[in-house]
This record gives structure tokens, sequence and C-alpha cells, in this order.
């Protein structure tokens, strides 16, 4: 039920966010841009965490049985998925954070 509510306010804030975003020069259009896809790659990043926090793997990528091996390659796994989804579309987390700093920066006017 909360989504509609975001869409909707999303919605509203649409022409002043779009103006503000027309008045903003490339480099910050582009540090927002980052910002927001770094907030989404640590998003997934926790979430992949969590994810596999309860496989054990008998055979692959990571070695066999639990270590400190694994678990060191295996938080660097997570990371590189969670950066490379990020960097290729993500999950749409990048878009609303995007959309809010710009927000933000109409506000702060």
């Amino acid at each position: 039920m909360a989504v509609p509510a975001i869409a909707a306010l999303a919605a509203a804030a649409s022409p002043a966010v779009e103006q503000t975003a027309k008045a903003l020069s490339p480099a910050a259009l582009k540090k927002i841009k980052d910002a927001a896809q770094q907030f989404e790659s640590v998003f997934l990043t926790n979430i992949f965490e969590e994810m596999f926090a309860g496989v054990q793997e008998k055979e692959g990528p990571l070695g066999a049985g639990e270590g400190q091996g694994q678990s060191t390659w295996r938080s660097m796994l997570t990371e590189e998925y969670a950066n490379t989804i990020a960097k290729n579309g993500g999950v749409g987390v990048a878009d609303h954070v995007q959309r809010e700093l710009i927000a933000l920066q109409e506000r702060s006017r």
C-alpha cells in the first residue's frame, strides 16, 4: 500500500524535479547519479550478504567448507554482484534516490 503513495508523491514532485534537473550542471547531475548508484550498490550488498548468510557450499568457486577464506571471498563476491547489478540498471532504488536528491536541491534553493 505504501508503493502507490510513493509513486503519487514522485508524480506530484516531478515537474519541480525536472525543472531543477535541467538547471543543474552536467557535473552536478553526474555526482547525483553516482551517489544514487553507490547507495543502491550498498543496499544490494546488504541484501546479498543476508541472502548468502545461511548458504553452505560443499564445493564451488569459494572452496569447500566454512572458513576464513570462504567468508572473505564471499563478501567480495556479493559486493561485486551488487556493483554489477547497480551499474547495469539496478532494481530501481537508484532512480528513486536520484529523484530525491534532485528534489532536495530544489528545496535548498
